[in-house]
């Protein structure tokens, strides 16, 4: 008779579910998230990829805050330099877009190097003032930039054709942000399996029993930055590509503000709650948009105007609700769920 479920084999741990309906669920997901673009509107199909490549950022942020547990408000930056690096690269340098892709992972990727130094004698909120410090230099120093970077104009940027595929259709760009997230969701997962994701959970939860356990707080601090630096160059990328311009007015220090929020309400430190985080605070704004039209048509009150300034405030609710109420997210909501589900009838 046994008393619990153990995995018996090395394969049996690898595997990210045992669960052959959670398989399933999975296929299906995968199945519908594919075949979105045939059957939904040019609409939905960009909102989506703006769900998509947003993911591919923020689980960016949950590596460095939710498993590391080092606090950071520039998260912008990085979206910024990502794409700055990709626009430069394409219009200004004539390089191939894969390489451009590259570079605009590996240019935020340094700069996190950089920024994550002073993360070796700073926390909490020294720490966040600096990396918002950083988010100010960028701005700056892309506005300094005259020709180059297209100062305060900006760069047009065109979308890419690689090996026979265009991508100036909005279903070729969606399918590439699902990809791009579906492999920065897996990369993720695996990275808190890891020993890497371990050393980063034991610096968030208690960094001087991590160096008295042996993990150096120099080399995964640094790599926490440049892991997150890099997915959000990358995001940049995606994003740029989807509004074909690249512009300083096109991140605002607001992108860093709703990263936060999708931590916080999802879950900070899961990759589901991420996920789940991500669709509700993007749906938020558009949900609030139509809410409004669909007053003002009923009531003849101008309340359109009100939509893009009411974003902040959704954030700031969505955020302060969290943390009174419940600060694991809807992520400890779903695990309370389960718990009732499985010890029904029984209330503990």
């Amino acid at each position: 008779m046994q008393s619990g479920y153990f995995k018996q084999s090395f394969s049996e741990q690898l595997d990210l579910t045992d669960s052959d309906a959670v398989r399933a669920w999975y296929a299906l997901v995968l199945a519908a998230l594919v075949l979105l673009p045939f059957v939904a509107s040019p609409y939905l199909t960009g909102f989506f990829t703006t769900v998509l490549f947003t993911l591919v950022g923020v689980l960016g942020l949950n590596v460095l805050t939710g498993f590391t547990g080092l606090v950071s408000l520039g998260h912008v930056a990085f979206l910024l330099l990502g794409g700055y690096a990709y626009a430069i690269a394409t219009v200004r340098l004539g390089l191939h877009p894969i390489l451009a892709f590259a570079l605009a992972g590996i240019v935020p990727a340094v700069a996190g190097l950089v920024v994550g130094i002073p993360s070796l004698r700073l926390k909490g909120l020294y720490l966040a003032i600096t990396t918002l410090a950083f988010t100010f230099i960028v701005y700056s120093l892309i506005l300094a930039g005259g020709e180059f970077t297209g100062s305060g104009r900006g760069i047009m940027v065109p979308r890419p054709q690689v090996f026979g595929i265009d991508f100036s259709s909005e279903r070729a760009l969606y399918w590439l942000c699902l990809a791009v997230s579906l492999a920065t969701l897996l990369g993720v997962l695996n990275i808190r399996r890891s020993k890497l994701g371990r050393a980063f959970m034991a610096i968030r939860d208690n960094d001087l029993a991590a160096v008295s356990m042996g993990i150096s707080l120099t080399k995964y601090k640094l790599l926490a930055f440049a892991i997150s630096s890099f997915l959000a160059g990358i995001s940049g990328a995606l994003m740029v590509l989807f509004i074909n311009f690249a512009n300083v007015e096109g991140f605002p220090f607001l992108l860093s503000i709703e990263a936060v929020a999708i931590l916080i309400v999802g879950g900070i430190g899961s990759v589901l709650g991420t996920v789940i985080g991500t669709i509700l605070i993007i749906s938020l704004p558009e949900l609030s948009t139509q809410l409004l039209s669909a007053i003002s048509a009923a009531s003849g009150i101008p309340l359109n105007s009100a939509a893009l300034e009411i974003k902040g405030v959704l954030y700031g609710c969505a955020i302060v609700g969290f943390l009174l109420l419940d600060p694991r997210g809807l992520v400890g909501l779903w695990v309370d769920v389960k718990r009732l589900w499985v010890v029904r009838p029984m209330r503990y």
